[in-house]
C-alpha cells in the first residue's frame, strides 16, 4: 500500500473527464441539432457537407433563373396570343376591304381600324420584362444547373420582315386589301411559328425545374445524414454518459478513501 500516489484514484478522474467531455458534446449536439460540433469530430464528413450545401444553394439560385425564365416566356406568349387576335381581325378586314360594294368611304373606315391594329402590333414589340426587352429578337442564356449549365431560349423579334409588312400595309383599296391580306397571313404562320417557340422553351424550363428540385432535395437529405444529429441515438448517448459519469464521480470518491486504510496498519 501506497500513500503518495492514489493510482485508483487517478484512473477514477480520467474516466470521470472522459464521460464528462461526451457528456458535455452529447448536450451541444442535441441544443443544437447538428451531429458535427466542431471539425475535429467528422473533417472529412465536414468537408463534404460544406459542399454540398453551397451546391444546394446554387441549385436553389438555378431554380429562381429558371421560374423567372419562365415568367419571361409566359409574358412573350401572353403578349404573342394579342397580337394573334389583331392579326386575325386584320385579316378579316383586309377581306372585306375586297368587296366591291363598298365604297371608298368604307374602305376608310376598314383602313382605319386596321392602322391602328397594325400600330398595336408595332408598340408590342417594344414591350419590355424587368427593363429586358421581350420581342427585339435576342436569344437569351438562363443557367439551370449548380454548374452553370445554361440552356439558350430562342428570341422572338416583332420586328421581323413578315410582322412589318402586315402593319406596313394598307387597305385602302381592293388591291391593297389583297397584298395586306398575303402579308398578314404570312404574320399569322410566323406568329406561329413563335409561340410555338415559347412553348417549347417553357416545355424545357419546365424539365430544368423538375431536375433542380429533385436534385436540390437529394443533396440536402444527404447533407443532412452527415451533419444533423439523430436525436433518439443521441438522447440515448446522453442518458448512458450520464449515468456513467455519475459512477465514475462515485468510485473516486471510494477510491480517495483508499489510502485511509493504511492507517490501520499503523494503529
Amino acid at each position: 500500500m501506497i500513500i503518495m500516489t492514489n493510482a485508483t484514484a487517478l484512473a477514477a478522474s480520467d474516466a470521470r473527464s472522459a464521460h464528462e467531455t461526451a457528456l458535455s458534446k452529447s448536450i451541444a449536439r442535441l441544443s443544437s441539432g447538428k451531429k458535427i460540433i466542431n471539425p475535429a469530430d467528422d473533417a472529412a464528413g465536414l468537408a463534404m457537407a460544406t459542399h454540398m450545401e453551397a451546391q444546394v444553394n446554387r441549385l436553389a439560385a438555378a431554380k429562381s433563373n429558371v421560374a423567372n425564365g419562365v415568367s419571361f416566356t409566359q409574358t412573350q406568349d401572353g403578349i404573342l396570343m394579342k397580337v394573334g387576335k389583331a392579326l386575325d381581325r386584320m385579316s378579316e378586314l383586309a377581306i372585306l376591304a375586297q368587296d366591291p360594294t363598298k365604297g371608298s368611304g368604307d374602305l376608310a373606315l376598314y383602313d382605319q381600324e386596321f392602322q391602328m391594329l397594325g400600330a398595336f402590333i408595332t408598340d408590342s414589340a417594344a414591350k419590355e420584362f424587368n427593363q429586358v426587352p421581350l420581342f427585339d429578337g435576342t436569344d437569351i442564356d438562363i443557367a439551370i444547373d449548380s454548374e452553370g449549365g445554361t440552356y439558350t431560349m430562342p428570341g422572338i423579334d416583332l420586328a421581323d420582315t413578315a410582322y412589318t409588312d402586315a402593319t406596313g400595309s394598307t387597305i385602302d383599296t381592293a388591291a391593297n386589301a389583297q397584298t395586306a391580306l398575303t402579308n398578314v397571313l404570312a404574320a399569322i404562320t410566323k406568329l406561329s411559328e413563335d409561340r410555338a417557340t415559347t412553348g417549347v422553351s417553357q416545355s424545357r424550363l419546365a424539365y430544368a425545374t423538375e431536375t433542380l428540385t429533385v436534385s436540390k432535395e437529394n443533396l440536402t437529405a444527404a447533407s443532412s445524414r452527415i451533419m444533423d444529429v439523430d436525436v433518439a441515438e443521441e438522447s440515448t448517448e446522453l442518458a448512458k454518459n450520464n449515468i456513467l459519469m455519475q459512477s465514475a464521480t462515485a468510485m473516486l470518491a471510494q477510491a480517495n478513501q483508499l489510502p485511509q486504510n493504511v492507517l490501520k496498519l499503523i494503529q
